[in-house]
C-alpha cells in the first residue's frame, strides 16, 4: 500500500517549534520547510508574482500574497492578506516590503499545513489526534467588599485627593510588546520616552521594540 504522505506530515509534533503572539499560535516557516524537505526532498514552493512583478496583490484598499507548495507533486495553495500585529489588514498605500515578507513567510507556513504538517494548530487542537479533554474552567472568586473608609477625628482638615493620571502605554507596532524602560549598551537607562524618539528617527515613525528594531535593521524576520 502506497504511503500517505499527509498522515506522515500530519502526525508529525510541531509544539516545541512554535509561539504564541496576541492569542494565536505560530509555527516557524524555517522548520515547517525543513521538515518537510527532509521527508520529501522533491519539495518546491513558488511565491507567485501580480501582473507588474511584484511579490503581493492589492485592491487599491489593502493587500494581500499568493504562495503555493508542492510535494508529491500535489500543489496546495494559499492566499494572507497583508496585515500587522494585530492582525488587521493594512491600508495599501502603508504597506512596507517588511510587511509583505512576513505575509509570505506566514502564508507559506499555512500552505504547508494544507499538506498535513502543523495543521492541527490552526483547528485549535493541542497535538495530532489527541483526545484529552480540557478541564472546566474554574469559576473566579468573588470580589471581596471594600473597607469602609475611616472618619477622620473631628476638626481634621482633610486633603483633596488627586486625580490619578494613567501612564500612557506603549507597544511595538510589529510585534505588539508593551514598551518599558531598559538599560543600554552605555549601561545607561533608556527611558521610555527616549526609545520612542529613537525608534521613530530610525524607522521612519515606526514605534518597534528592541528585538524588532535590530530585526529590521538586520533585514531579519521571523515568522
Amino acid at each position: 500500500m502506497a504511503e500517505n504522505y499527509f498522515e506522515v506530515l500530519n502526525g508529525v509534533d510541531v509544539n516545541d517549534k512554535t509561539e504564541k503572539k496576541n492569542g494565536l499560535t505560530y509555527l516557524s516557516w524555517a522548520f515547517a520547510w525543513g521538515e518537510v524537505k527532509t521527508r520529501y526532498p522533491d519539495s518546491t514552493y513558488t511565491i507567485y508574482e501580480n501582473p507588474e512583478g511584484w511579490f503581493y496583490f492589492t485592491d487599491g484598499r489593502t493587500c494581500w500574497v499568493k504562495t503555493g507548495v508542492t510535494v508529491n507533486g500535489i500543489e496546495h495553495i494559499e492566499y494572507l492578506p497583508v496585515m500587522d500585529y494585530r492582525n488587521a489588514s493594512i491600508p495599501a498605500d502603508k504597506v512596507t516590503s517588511f510587511d509583505v515578507n512576513k505575509a509570505i513567510q506566514r502564508s507559506l507556513t499555512k500552505a504547508v499545513a494544507r499538506h498535513g504538517l502543523g495543521l492541527y494548530i490552526y483547528a485549535g487542537e493541542d497535538m495530532p489526534g489527541s483526545s484529552v479533554e480540557e478541564e472546566p474552567p474554574k469559576p473566579a472568586p468573588k470580589p471581596k467588599p471594600a473597607p469602609k473608609p475611616k472618619e477622620p477625628p473631628v476638626g481634621q482638615i482633610l486633603e483633596a485627593p488627586q486625580p490619578y493620571v494613567q501612564p500612557a502605554v506603549y507597544r511595538c507596532e510589529h510585534c505588539g510588546t508593551v514598551i518599558t524602560p531598559y538599560v543600554g549598551n552605555n549601561g545607561k537607562e533608556v527611558s521610555v520616552e527616549k526609545h520612542i524618539e529613537a525608534s521613530k528617527k530610525k524607522l521612519e515613525g515606526k514605534i518597534f521594540c528592541v528585538n524588532c528594531i535590530k530585526d529590521y535593521i538586520s533585514g531579519g524576520t521571523k515568522s
